[in-house]
C-alpha cells in the first residue's frame, strides 16, 4: 500500500473511505485460487494468521490470504489488532473468542490430533456479534468482514465476492479487477546460479507495468 500499516493506523484516525480504499487495494492483489499448496504455521506473521495454517490442516487455497485481509481490516476498523496472540496457543484462543468453537465438521479437518484436542478442551464459544466489537462501524464494513474471517476456509468468501461485495460500490470495477497469475513454484525449486538469478530478477523487473490504482479519499499523512 505504499506506506506501513502500524504507520497508518497509529498516525491518525481512519475514515470509512479510507477503510474501503486501502481494503479493495489488498484485495485487488490476492492471488486466484489454484491448486492447493502445502505451508507450514511459520508463514506469515502470527496475528494475521488463517486459523488452517496453526491447525496443520497441510493444504490451503487463495482464502488463507482473504483472513489476513480480514484482520487487516479490523486493525484499520479499531486502530488495534484483533487477534494479538502471544503464541500460538495464545492466538487460537483469541480467534475462537471472536468467530466461536468449530463445528465436528471443522473439527475433521484438523489434521494434527494435537490440535484437535486442545480445541475439544476448550468450552464452548459463540461467535460474537461483529458489530459489539466496532463500535460504530459501517455495517456494510461488518457485513463483509463477518464473510472474510470464518473458521472453515471453505465457507469463506473468495477475493472475486469480497471486491464484488457492497462496501466497495464506488471502486469496484469488474473490467479493471484482474486476478493475479498464480505463482509459478517451480521456478524457485530449479537450481540456479547467483548471475541466473539476477538475470531473472532483471527481466521481471523490465516486465513489471503497474496499474493506474484509483485515487485515494483525501489524503493519508503517513508518519516516516
Amino acid at each position: 500500500m505504499g506506506a506501513d500499516l502500524n504507520n497508518i493506523v497509529k498516525c491518525q484516525a481512519l475514515s470509512d473511505e479510507h477503510v474501503q480504499f486501502l481494503v479493495y487495494q489488498l484485495l485487488r492483489g490476492v492471488r486466484p485460487a489454484g491448486r492447493d499448496e502445502e505451508m507450514t504455521g511459520y508463514v506469515a506473521t502470527r496475528w494475521y494468521r488463517a486459523p488452517e495454517i496453526m491447525l496443520n490442516w497441510m493444504h490451503y487455497n487463495q482464502t488463507v490470504d482473504i483472513w489476513s485481509v480480514g484482520c487487516i481490516m479490523a486493525e484499520l476498523l479499531q486502530g488495534k489488532a484483533l487477534f494479538p496472540g502471544s503464541d500460538y496457543i495464545d492466538q487460537l484462543k483469541r480467534i475462537m473468542e471472536v468467530v466461536g468453537t468449530p463445528s465436528p465438521e471443522v473439527l475433521a479437518k484438523i489434521s494434527s490430533e494435537h490440535a484437535r484436542t486442545y480445541i475439544q478442551s476448550l468450552p464452548p464459544m459463540p461467535q460474537k456479534d461483529l458489530s459489539s466489537i466496532f463500535h460504530g462501524a459501517n455495517p456494510l464494513a461488518i457485513d463483509l468482514l463477518g464473510r472474510m474471517l470464518v473458521l472453515d476456509s471453505d465457507q469463506r468468501v473468495s477475493a472475486a465476492e469480497a471486491l464484488a461485495h457492497a462496501y466497495f460500490s464506488q471502486y469496484h470495477d469488474p473490467e479493471d479487477e484482474p486476478e493475479a497469475e498464480p505463482y509459478d513454484e517451480s521456478v524457485e525449486a530449479k537450481e540456479r546460479t547467483l548471475e541466473e538469478w539476477k538475470e531473472l530478477t532483471y527481466q521481471e523487473v523490465l516486465s513489471f507495468k503497474p496499474p493506474e490504482p484509483p485515487k485515494p479519499p483525501g489524503s493519508l499523512e503517513i508518519e516516516q
